[in-house]
């Protein structure tokens, strides 16, 4: 054990299609160091709930296997949970205390006050408070306060952001959790954990919105000057295109699934009209034609609905293009869906990027890590660390040394340094491989021009 290391934390995003296991550290120049990796294939939940517990402890006690394989030296007892769903609400609230002594600094036990005040909120019967975020604070008449220790006052207090959830949909993910042999540190509302993944301060600053997309649900999160001011989850996702084209196109729910991954877009204008996929037919019965341009077509209904919704909620909290100059990150599985940014833009008039979790990844690991699939998982051990950082979780004294494996960096090949009047030779020999690029390029050029058949 040592003093001075970090703790060792990890995230676990319990998702519709996958379960992903990730332990991370920080390094001394404050990047995650991915210490263990491990996904499985996710079949008790649907739409961000977990509703069949033991298939969903089998898939967690998998991905929890391959993080363990991925590096032996692991020891996970306490994990970051993320959590999403339909049931998910949030409510506006204002809260203030009157303090004993205005002469005196305000301290940070007395915000904590201030916080735990806010979980004595009503809410609907059934439901339960996940988290209390304050949005700004104010001390007698100043406002627009980030953080008031240090401050002196008659009175202090703050806007909240408050984030419910159905208490029995919470008691399934925690029983799912505990009977895996895990202690859930803390519940994490998904589209705030991959914010932290994909988000600078800048964003921040600027105003931005931040869309998941994930296979149940799409999890909205609206930030404007610093802070969080709207947070919402919408109910379809990636399963919701995939059966569309299941039913709209009378085919397998796998071939469905491939062929959105391989061949979908989310513009039906950019998809070539004259070219097909063609799908094996079952038993005996002939192969089927599908048009790739009747596919998109299929893809962008569906995700011209989601960003509808996106459209619907950032104007719901008086926002617009104006405001939010960062415009809207795309993260998530489903933001991986070709000409997505371009319909994103068209129909919310902001602009659009995909929102990868590199900025807070230490480099040399390999690419898989740096998907946007996996930024809640990383925004989950972010969280922690935020916890840890400010002291609002209890966590170990010591910490256990460990190394990052070597199967989750990319280790440049050790070559000869090659001499300098060499260098101009080998170039001169590569100039015939130039041209065949070039070459083949233009072929490929001229063939898009032609009809097609994609097999």
């Amino acid at each position: 054990m040592n003093h001075n290391e970090p703790p060792i934390i990890v995230g676990l995003d319990i998702g519709t299609t996958k379960i992903a296991a990730i332990a991370g550290r920080k390094n001394e120049h404050g990047k995650l160091e991915i210490l263990g990796f491990g996904r499985a294939n996710s079949n008790g939940v649907q739409h961000g709930q977990v509703l069949n517990i033991d298939q969903t402890i089998k898939a967690i006690q998998q991905a929890l296997l391959n993080c363990y394989e991925s590096n032996p030296e692991l020891e996970i007892n306490e994990v970051y949970v993320g959590i999403a769903g339909h049931h998910i609400k949030s409510l506006q609230t204002r809260g203030d205390i009157v303090r004993q002594d205005p002469e005196t600094e305000i301290q940070r036990w007395e915000i904590d006050q201030l916080l735990n005040n806010q979980r004595k909120t009503f809410i609907p019967a059934g439901d339960q408070i996940i988290d209390v975020i304050p949005q700004d604070f104010h001390v007698d008449n100043i406002q627009n306060i980030k953080d008031p220790v240090g401050y002196n006052g008659v009175k202090v207090g703050a806007n909240f952001h408050i984030i419910t959830g159905d208490r029995n949909a919470i008691r399934n993910i925690n029983r799912a959790v505990e009977r895996s042999s895990l202690v859930t540190k803390d519940l994490v509302l998904q589209p705030l954990a991959s914010a932290s993944a994909v988000m600078s301060d800048i964003d921040m600053e600027a105003g931005v919105a931040i869309l998941d997309i994930g296979g149940g649900t799409s999890d909205l999160a609206v930030f404007y000057e610093g802070i969080l001011k709207h947070t919402a989850v919408i109910p379809f996702g990636g399963e919701n295109i995939t059966n569309d084209i299941r039913m709209g196109l009378g085919v397998l729910k796998s071939q469905a699934e491939a062929m959105k991954v391989q061949f979908g877009s989310a513009l039906a204008d950019e998809a070539k009209s004259n070219a097909f996929i063609t799908i094996p037919g079952l038993k005996g019965m002939p192969a089927k034609e599908i048009s790739v341009k009747n596919l998109a077509a299929i893809i962008q209904a569906r995700m011209s609905e989601i960003l509808d919704f996106v459209t619907y909620h950032i104007k719901q909290v008086g926002l617009d293009s104006r405001a939010l100059n960062g415009g809207i990150i795309l993260t998530g599985g489903g933001s991986q869906l070709k000409h997505l940014i371009q319909l994103t833009e068209y129909t919310t008039g902001l602009n659009a990027r995909i929102g990868l979790p590199n900025e807070h990844l230490a480099p040399n690991h390999i690419e898989e890590l740096k998907k946007p699939m996996y930024a809640t998982c990383l925004g989950l051990i972010l969280k922690g660390y935020s916890d840890y950082d400010h002291q609002y979780k209890e966590f170990a004294e010591k910490f256990k040394k460990v190394e990052v494996p070597r199967s989750l960096t990319v280790i440049a090949a050790e070559q000869p340094e090659v001499p300098l009047m060499n260098v101009r030779a080998e170039a001169g020999e590569r100039k015939p491989k130039f041209w065949d690029k070039f070459k083949n390029n233009l072929i490929e050029l001229f063939k898009e021009e032609e009809d097609q058949v994609i097999r």
